[in-house]
């Protein structure tokens, strides 16, 4: 005998139902891209989304665009580095890229005229140069390294750089910069197991959030669309989403000297097997994709919740298993084409990616 479901109880069933099919997914490959002849540490997307730029260890940067239906290299970088180049970064205005490199230094190019050409190389940091981030302006730049420092250059209005602000409050290598996408408030982290938040105050640039919770290296960090939260990837293998709360805040959480307050509200883990070495928040469509050493990429999805603010909730929507063939080094979407991912490798090759429903 059938007994008829109560209403209620239907509806949930329908809803888990349309939830699933919401979040099953595909990653599929679209193309490789070979040139490299070393480990790929970085991908960029440029702000149009018609260039990808990756660097490498063996000393190039590397633009790719679109032709018909194919990627293709169109420039190789080759004159800036004298060792590994770990990480690249478009400017908001798409026409300078600043690449950070192991040689202790920072390259600044620019694509003006047509062509790449090399316009600055900042000193002074005394070990690897890890990463290179521009500010939502593009009127700053900030780097860090294995020194445990996070520099800040101010952009004049000449192209010339200077140093604005040394920030030293990290105890070990600083691996991640990133800066908010529309307030000038830069946030890193790194071997400490930290993340550290950095705000303009009177002449000079201060930590004014240190988020605790990581029991391991905090490899990368991203924000969303709208600044509000954070996410952060890390070698004890677990994302978390930090939520920024201003002060006079409805839910009572406590700020101080009128600064706003970060909690984790959100831990993802069990996914991968490996340190989580770089993670990429889409702000089209709200996805989260990581990168990591087991050589998997992982995209999660967040799903409806009765307290989204307090008490989000991912799911995987999807995976591609044995990506490259080795560790993933970084994941990047496309700003404009929605589900398009680019991801590199230790295995010397990038690789694009299309995220599509089963």
């Amino acid at each position: 005998m059938i007994i008829p479901l109560q209403k209620n109880v239907r509806q949930l069933l329908f809803d888990c139902f349309q939830i699933q099919d919401l979040i099953m997914g595909t990653l599929q490959e679209v193309q490789t891209l070979h040139g490299h002849t070393d480990r790929v540490w970085c991908v960029s997307w440029s702000p149009s989304g018609a260039l990808l730029a990756s660097c490498s260890g063996d000393k190039t940067i590397r633009i790719w665009s679109k032709e018909g239906d194919e990627w293709i290299c169109k420039s190789v970088l080759t004159d800036g580095h004298t060792r590994t180049v770990r990480s690249v970064s478009w400017s908001p205005c798409g026409q300078y890229l600043a690449a950070a490199s192991f040689d202790a230094t920072t390259s600044v190019w620019s694509r003006k005229s047509g062509e790449f050409e090399c316009l600055a190389t900042l000193e002074g940091h005394e070990n690897e140069v890890k990463c290179a981030a521009w500010s939502c302006t593009g009127s700053l730049l900030a780097t860090c390294s294995r020194d445990k420092s996070v520099w800040i250059w101010e952009v004049s209005a000449d192209e010339e750089f200077e140093c604005a602000s040394v920030l030293s409050t990290h105890s070990q290598d600083v691996k991640h910069v990133r800066w908010h996408p529309s307030k000038e408030i830069l946030a890193s982290c790194g071997y400490d197991d930290t993340i550290r938040l950095f705000r303009e105050a009177s002449d000079d640039w201060e930590c004014c959030n240190t988020l605790k919770g990581h029991q391991s290296t905090v490899w990368s960090i991203d924000f969303d669309k709208t600044g509000s939260r954070l996410a952060s990837c890390s070698g004890d293998k677990t994302v978390k989403i930090w939520q920024e709360y201003e002060p006079g805040n409805p839910e009572s959480v406590a700020t101080e000297d009128n600064i706003s307050a970060w909690k984790n509200v959100c831990t993802i883990g069990g996914y991968h097997e490996r340190p989580i070495y770089d993670i990429s928040w889409c702000h089209l469509t709200g996805n989260i994709a990581t990168a990591g050493g087991d050589d998997s990429l992982c995209v999660f999805q967040e799903l409806p919740s009765p307290d989204p603010k307090n008490q989000p909730h991912f799911e995987l929507a999807a995976r591609a298993r044995a990506a490259h063939g080795q560790d993933v080094n970084s994941i990047a979407w496309n700003p404009k084409q929605e589900g398009l991912l680019a991801s590199c490798s230790d295995d010397e090759t990038v690789k694009l990616w299309a995220l599509s429903k089963d």
